[in-house]
């Protein structure tokens, strides 16, 4: 007889969000966690008693709590939470920001992004709504071959009719894919159309907001309901390897040297980090499954006497490319200042935005930028933190050009980088958003081995958990 009927590698919200699921039938499961805290992507830690966030900017797929077929709302009935006293805020306003000034605002109110492109790109509004009709009515769900966004959307969108611009056309199909990139893609230069359209609903048709708290918070409410439903989960417990025999797995070995026997498992820390714990006998294409796309992020804290004389300080979040050519890749550089996110995560819609850090109030304000792995591996330790302080510089001159000089205000910063998201989320090479191959079934070559989160190609944290909830209903709970 098996120790556990499932074991779950990881305890992020994907990972929670299954054993949450499982348990909910009185099964026994174990998640196996390597740090002393849960989230993975989405977590926290603290510093001189301020809590931060890492991961969370936002959630997506903002719904009402009486829209039923909304992911937020299937999520907190699979999990058998109530949505109704999960309290949130939704944001204020965000913006999309190209050269040359040109930018989109956008909110959980779809019409607001439709009357800025009516106004700023009035011989394309017709052919957008177009798009957003394919949008409704595409299932991205149903496995199909990859099929490029950029081209689907040309096609959607049709020829520039008689005066039209085809570089307008283009300039304004990067607009719409940058947010949808830099939220959830883990492919270069162009994206799958599914992912495109998972993106599109959650970001532009749904949209962001934050719960009630922090995602501490968030995370106590998640363990202390799989807690009561009878799950297990053991911190600081790294799996060193899954062991199999023939076509399936029986069980783990963590780092200690305890083996722990299943009937499933569900790994959660990308298809490339699984391959890994199967050994060098498990023949795959591992390398085809690693993605490139990470990222070097800045949390500053503020002193609230600078808020006043920022500019955009009312946004929610800044999607922002300055580069000539457009540009979503690994960059040459440690970091692409040009290109990024900035995230004031305290402008949501009745939030108070305001904290007390050595006796000074202050606001937070988030910097994310694309980085090249290579880079910050490279490196001797002392190499590496010299790094940062430069880059970390870079970046705060490029971003005050947006928002106005912040700097000479800043009362603390902190940094993380492709490696810090490596070490603490088994992600390989810090690719967030996992692989740019997506095992849209979860399936492996071994039957009662699977992938769930990002590599299944769920993405954001409503996409994660309910990625971690399919696993569960369409492979493990039918052997009950």
């Amino acid at each position: 007889m098996s120790d556990y009927r499932l074991v779950i590698i990881g305890g992020g919200l994907s990972g929670l969000a299954a054993g949450i699921r499982y348990a909910r039938f009185g099964r026994k499961v174990l998640i196996l966690e390597s740090h002393v805290i849960p989230g993975g992507l989405n977590s926290y830690y603290r510093r001189q008693g301020i809590l931060f966030e890492t991961g969370l900017h936002a959630m997506t797929n903002y719904a009402q709590p009486d829209d039923r077929r909304a992911p937020l709302n299937r999520l907190f009935r699979q999990l058998k939470l109530s949505r109704k006293r999960f309290l949130t805020h939704e944001q204020i306003v965000s913006e999309i920001l190209f050269p040359n000034g040109v930018n989109l605002l956008f909110s959980n109110d779809f019409n607001l992004l439709k009357d800025e492109i009516s106004a700023k790109f009035p011989r394309i509004i017709d052919r957008f709504l177009r798009l957003v009709q394919a949008v409704r009515d595409y299932d991205p769900f149903i496995p199909c071959e990859w099929i490029s966004a950029r081209e689907r959307i040309k096609d959607i969108l049709g020829p520039p009719p008689a005066g039209g611009d085809p570089a307008e056309d283009e300039f304004f199909v990067n607009m719409l894919l940058w947010p949808l990139m830099m939220y959830g893609n883990s492919q270069e230069h162009d994206m799958d159309f599914s992912q495109f359209v998972i993106m599109f609903r959650s970001i532009f048709l749904e949209g962001f907001f934050r719960p009630e708290g922090t995602i501490k918070d968030f995370l106590d409410m998640l363990m202390e309901h799989y807690l009561s439903l009878g799950g297990e989960i053991r911190f600081k417990s790294e799996v060193e390897s899954i062991y199999s025999r023939g076509d399936s797995v029986h069980g783990v070995r963590l780092r200690s040297g305890e083996e722990i026997t299943c009937d499933d498992i569900i790994s959660t820390i990308g298809y490339p980090g699984t391959l890994r714990l199967l050994g060098p006998a498990v023949v795959e294409d591992g390398p085809r499954y690693e993605g490139r796309i990470s990222f070097m992020e800045l949390i500053c804290l503020v002193s609230m006497e600078a808020r006043a004389h920022l500019k955009k300080s009312d946004r929610t979040i800044i999607f922002y490319n300055l580069d000539d050519q457009f540009k979503f890749c690994r960059p040459d550089d440690p970091i692409n200042i040009h290109s990024g996110v900035i995230c004031f995560p305290d402008n949501f819609q009745g939030l108070q935005g305001t904290a007390r850090f050595q006796g000074k109030d202050v606001f937070q304000v988030r910097f994310t930028h694309p980085a090249n792995y290579d880079h910050w591996r490279n490196v001797s330790p002392d190499e590496y933190k010299e790094m940062k302080i430069v880059w970390g510089e870079k970046s705060g001159q490029e971003t005050a050009k947006i928002i106005g000089n912040y700097l000479e205000n800043v009362v603390y910063q902190d940094s993380f980088t492709p490696i810090t998201i490596e070490k603490f989320t088994a992600k390989s090479k810090g690719a967030v958003y996992g692989s740019p191959v997506k095992i849209k079934d979860g399936r492996t070559s071994f039957k009662n081995l699977f992938i769930a989160g990002t590599d299944q190609g769920f993405l954001g944290i409503v996409g994660s958990m309910l990625s971690g909830i399919s696993m569960v209903n369409q492979h493990v709970l039918e052997k009950i």
